[in-house]
């Protein structure tokens, strides 16, 4: 007999050998585990049979287990235990009120989106537990594809076989420019003006890097890049300082000091979305959320 094959038929008698070692008595083990007596005692008998060795003595009125049996019954409380933790993380990860759900979002989405929307689901099912993810789009389209993700609030939407994905809100991208600068003042700017300009841009693999991208290509020509950021609040203090110009969405409720916001003409737009895993089953906590978020207007 293997190590695998003993294991197995041992399992099921776990909380047999943790009752007997806590209670030393057949007749209480019996009522600790809701069954009858006889049925304890021919238990005890197969697992002695399976082991090769008694599991108990008699011990006055009770009984003791035998040193083997003891060592196995210590083994069997840690292993409960483990199994109990294990069993109340899974009844919270199925369940909507107390499960968890795992978040991915774009860092522009972290000023107001993500956090309304959590401020408004802790407010119906305050168990919930969220794990927070940033990063860019592309981060976060393959770390979603890839199981690290629920859920993730991206803009663009991708076009990938094995994601679905819902709309949202359509984002308006402006152009901001130092507060100084020639086309501040301006009611709209076309893109082919700033083809002599200087940008600041976001990395490969953030959505406004690539629709910046394709708006220059559109206009004639190609960004002449003054530096490369990951997080828009950086472009942005660059632009205040006078070291480039660049798309970003509107910084609500008004632009930050030293930046000015200037329509383009025409005006573009994103869309940021919700995506997930097309075809695979989601716990209930993860689709209670992922209805919240769609049914939830945005602005």
């Amino acid at each position: 007999m293997t190590y695998d094959s003993l294991t197995a038929q041992v399992a099921p008698h776990l909380p047999l050998l943790a009752a007997l070692r806590k209670t030393g008595n057949v007749t209480r083990a019996a009522e600790l585990l809701g069954v009858p007596q006889p049925t304890v005692s021919r238990r005890i008998a197969a697992l002695a049979d399976v082991l090769g060795a008694p599991l108990t003595v008699p011990d006055g009125r009770g009984i003791r287990l035998t040193r083997a049996a003891d060592l196995l019954a210590e083994a069997a409380e840690r292993g409960l235990a483990t199994l109990d933790a294990g069993v109340r993380l899974a009844r919270e990860e199925v369940s909507p009120e107390s499960g968890h759900v795992v978040l991915g979002f774009l860092h522009l989405l972290g000023r107001s989106l993500v956090p309304s929307l959590l401020r408004d689901y802790r407010a119906r099912y305050p168990g919930v537990r969220f794990t927070l993810v940033q990063g860019s789009r592309q981060d976060m389209v393959d770390r979603l594809a890839g199981g690290e993700l629920d859920l993730a609030l991206v803009a663009p939407l991708p076009s990938v076989p094995s994601l679905a994905s819902a709309g949202l809100v359509d984002e308006e991208i402006l152009l901001c420019v130092p507060a100084g600068h020639p086309l501040a003042g301006r009611r709209s700017v076309r893109m082919s003006e700033l083809a002599g300009e200087e940008f600041v841009l976001l990395e490969q693999g953030y959505g406004v890097r690539t629709l910046t991208d394709e708006l220059c290509a559109a206009a004639g020509f190609t960004p002449r890049i003054a530096f490369e950021g990951q997080e828009s609040d950086t472009v942005r203090g660059l632009v205040a300082a006078g070291l480039g110009v660049a798309l970003l969405p509107r910084f609500g409720p008004g632009p930050p000091a030293g930046v000015a916001e200037v329509p383009l003409s025409p005006r573009p737009y994103r869309t940021i979305g919700l995506v997930w895993r097309a075809g695979e089953p989601m716990t209930p906590a993860v689709t209670a959320f992922r209805e919240h978020v769609l049914a939830t207007p945005q602005h």
